[in-house]
């Protein structure tokens, strides 16, 4: 059994039966990477608005992924949750900038919560994926506001 998935390994795919998140994580490396970046992309906006206009565009996704599972408890949770994020990303617009920390790193946190209990289905590499990009994009605001970085 063990020979039957070595040329699996050696190739870099999951051993059959497996599942692997490398792909999800180096992606949401490169995205979280370029998200932390992207307020010198939309200048015209306060990098505030940018980090809280992305926060709930993330949240918001769930709501589509509950949609195609189909189960109205999920549905509602996921809009409730989602509801959560809106409501902390409009706050951090014009409120301390370490709403933005708490929301990015919150939402990591339901990813990995999500990652775990796998609650909305087909969503497996999704959880993992949007996990580094939150804490990614964490991490970058409060090095920011540790800096003296004005955001708003």
């Amino acid at each position: 059994m063990q020979l039957a998935r070595e040329p699996e390994i050696r190739e870099g795919r999951a051993p059959s039966g497996t599942q692997s998140i490398r792909a999800p994580v180096v992606w949401g490396v490169v995205v979280g990477g370029l998200q932390a970046v992207s307020p010198l992309a939309i200048w015209w906006l306060t990098p505030a608005t940018v980090y809280a206009l992305e926060l709930v565009l993330i949240a918001a996704i769930y709501i589509g992924f509950a949609v195609a599972d189909g189960r109205r408890q999920v549905i509602a949770v996921e809009a409730c949750v989602a509801a959560t994020f809106v409501v902390l990303a409009a706050a951090s617009i014009t409120g301390p900038a370490w709403l933005l920390v708490l929301g990015y790193a919150g939402h990591g946190a339901k990813d990995l919560w999500q990652h775990r209990r796998r609650y909305v289905a087909q969503t497996r590499w999704w959880p993992p994926f949007c996990l580094v990009v939150d804490w990614i994009v964490a991490l970058v605001i409060a090095l920011e506001i540790a800096a003296g970085v004005h955001l708003h």
